[in-house]
């Protein structure tokens, strides 16, 4: 596949990608020429490129402003890992510029149930990314959140008491309810980091100055 002028194989195209990776100078100049490789045949490729173009847009939102409804329509990908990088992805524009990711935003909720347990742990990622920036808009959307603190995988556990962290120290309003909910994991869960992160998640909300 092309990469600029270049004709490529996969592997060598990867190679390119991992580079380009490791260098941020580039990224600017560099996003419509990795936002084409969205087109791959590989789910490697794809994957990646999900990975760089959310990094990139970090970066540079309005530089990848025209690529986002490409980067979303992996939203509806049958493959797991490209799911999750599609969301990973929308979640870092949306840190940068929520406007952007504002027509797909309400969807991404659907995600917090996805069979893939890696997919509802993007979820929870990219919800943490936009709320540091918008926490606002997560009114009326806990309880999302709040079943992902009982979720059966353990790694979805661990993670979920973050975007109470995140909320908490700036809509603590958002929090109190699951204070309690918060306090009985951090002392019965089996799993030593959800224990951590939930009392992380409550010193968060009691530092909170609103």
């Amino acid at each position: 596949m092309n990469y600029g002028n270049e004709e490529l194989s996969d592997a060598e195209l990867y190679k390119k990608l991992g580079g380009l990776t490791k260098n941020k100078a580039e990224w600017k100049q560099s996003i419509p020429r990795v936002a084409v490789l969205l087109k791959s045949d590989s789910q490697k490729i794809q994957a990646k490129v999900l990975w760089l173009l959310g990094e990139m847009g970090l970066n540079w939102p309005c530089e990848i402003a025209s690529y986002v409804p490409s980067i979303a329509a992996f939203l509806d990908s049958p493959d797991f890992l490209l799911r999750e990088r599609a969301l990973n992805a929308l979640g870092r524009i949306g840190r940068a510029d929520f406007s952007l990711i504002k027509p797909y935003w309400n969807d991404l909720f659907s995600f917090a149930k996805d069979e893939a347990a890696n997919v509802r742990l993007n979820f929870i990622w990219a919800s943490e990314n936009i709320a540091t920036n918008t926490p606002d808009i997560y009114t009326g959307h806990m309880e999302s959140f709040a079943e992902l603190l009982r979720d059966p995988d353990e790694k979805v556990r661990m993670e979920s008491p973050e975007i109470f962290r995140v909320l908490g120290k700036r809509k603590p309003a958002l929090v109190k309810p699951y204070i309690e909910l918060l306090t009985k994991i951090s002392e019965t869960d089996t799993n030593r980091v959800v224990k951590i992160h939930a009392k992380g998640a409550i010193k968060a909300f009691m530092n909170s100055k609103e």
